[in-house]
Formats: structure tokens, C-alpha cells, sequence
């Protein structure tokens, strides 16, 4: 009797080929935020202070990063549960999404330079 054995690459559910799925996905994943920001910039109705970050974060978004960014403005009076899944406890307050790390920057966006150390931003 002659019994042959199948190779772990070729095994139904083999490991190879589980972990060669695992590295592409991962590749991809870490691909997917190459080059653009995603933001969210959440604010507390349009007062004063969100209508500054509103414009305050436009503006160095058009001038560093134009046309490689997502901005979305989200209001927590309209959409309160979207706050409470990302944890806002001020506001207006600022997440960067990708690239990768994630941050969060509260205020109103006036200190141009510390909203470009928070978001990565190397000026060249």
C-alpha cells in the first residue's frame, strides 16, 4: 500500500496558503491610505468656534494636501451616534483616519502648525 501525503500547500485550508491571504490583505490594507488623508472633523451645531475649524481646516487642507484628502464635517447634534462611536467628548475635534496612525486634534484648527504636526505633514 502506497499512501501519499498531500504538501501543507496544497492541503485543503493549508497554512501556506492561509498566511500568504493574511500578508496580501495586509499589503493591501496598509495600501489602501498610501497618499490620501481621511478626516472628520466633528462639530457642535454652527457656532462661532465650528464655523472657524470648518474654514481653518479647509484651508490647510487645500494648501498641503490638495487634492489628497477626504474631509467629512459631521455635526453631533445631527448624527450623535457616530460621536459616540468615536469617543468625542469635545468639539469641534478632528480625526485622522489614514494614514495610518489614527489622531485626534480638538479645537478650532487656528494653529496651523500644530494641526500640521498632528496630521503628519511635512512641509516641503
Amino acid at each position: 500500500m502506497v499512501v501519499k501525503r498531500t504538501p501543507p500547500s496544497v492541503r485543503k485550508g493549508g497554512g501556506k496558503k492561509k498566511a500568504d491571504a493574511t500578508e496580501q490583505f495586509e499589503k493591501a490594507a496598509s495600501r489602501l491610505g498610501e497618499g490620501r488623508y481621511v478626516l472628520r472633523l466633528y462639530v457642535a451645531g454652527m457656532t462661532p468656534n465650528s464655523a472657524r475649524a470648518i474654514t481653518n481646516l479647509k484651508r490647510i487642507c487645500e494648501v498641503h494636501l490638495a487634492g489628497q484628502y477626504d474631509l467629512d464635517v459631521i455635526d453631533v447634534y445631527r448624527k450623535p451616534t457616530l460621536a459616540k462611536g468615536e469617543q468625542i467628548i469635545a468639539a469641534p475635534t478632528l480625526i485622522k483616519k489614514l494614514p495610518l496612525p489614527m489622531r485626534k486634534l480638538i479645537g478650532d484648527m487656528s494653529d496651523t502648525g500644530k494641526v500640521l504636526i498632528g496630521l503628519d505633514i511635512r512641509i516641503r
